[in-house]
């Protein structure tokens, strides 16, 4: 079984435009998927990237038109200046890796719920009753919002290690077990013909 290593972020917003086409690449080539959730501000700055509020005026205006073009073009809602962004990524990670550890519901759901809930649903995914929502949704105990923290916070800081050692810089972010790496939401249709061969 082929498998993709999947660095995110639960604050990114491409990783929001990525919805579940992952998964549904995933499924279409029998492929397991292994889900790295990781502080994305930690990722900048230790592969020489820069903080969206401290890039030059240019960059800032270019990603808010494509962020906005990428969304309309998928059909998705988005929000461009959600209520609660930025907003602290560490609490949702770690409620994912402990329901990644838990299993029983579906992964692909919870990655794209929180995603949702910060750039649609202007909830703050920082808050308890907001990653409970998710989890509850996504089909996981919402109580693993409470468990698992120290493992969490271990995991969480070892998965942005990983990134760094595999070569990713920012999320969403696809390494296939032969070592190709596709990085962001526009580049699922190569990571797709890449598993087919094509690529």
């Amino acid at each position: 079984m082929a498998t993709i290593t999947y660095y995110f972020s639960t604050i990114s917003p491409y990783t929001y435009l990525a919805g579940t086409r992952l998964e549904e690449i995933a499924a279409k080539h029998g492929a397991e998927i292994v889900y790295k959730p990781l502080d994305i501000m930690g990722l900048f700055a230790r592969t020489g990237g820069t903080a969206p509020k401290d890039r030059h005026v240019s960059r800032q205006e270019y990603r808010a038109q494509e962020l906005v073009r990428q969304a309309k073009k998928l059909g998705m809602d988005f929000n461009l200046k959600p209520a609660h962004w930025p907003t602290n990524m560490a609490p949702s990670s770690y409620a994912f890796i402990a329901a990644q550890n838990a299993g029983g519901g579906d992964l692909g759901a919870l990655a794209h719920g929180f995603t949702r809930a910060c750039w649609v649903e202007e909830k703050d995914i920082a808050q308890d009753d907001v990653i409970r929502a998710c989890l509850s949704a996504a089909g996981f105990d919402p109580g693993l919002a409470d468990s698992g923290l120290l493992v969490g916070a271990e995991t969480y800081a070892r998965n942005l290690d990983e990134a760094v050692e595999a070569g990713a810089f920012g999320a969403p972010f696809y390494i296939t077990e032969d070592g190709a790496r596709f990085w962001g939401q526009d580049r699922l249709e190569d990571l797709d013909a890449h598993l087919a061969g094509e690529l």
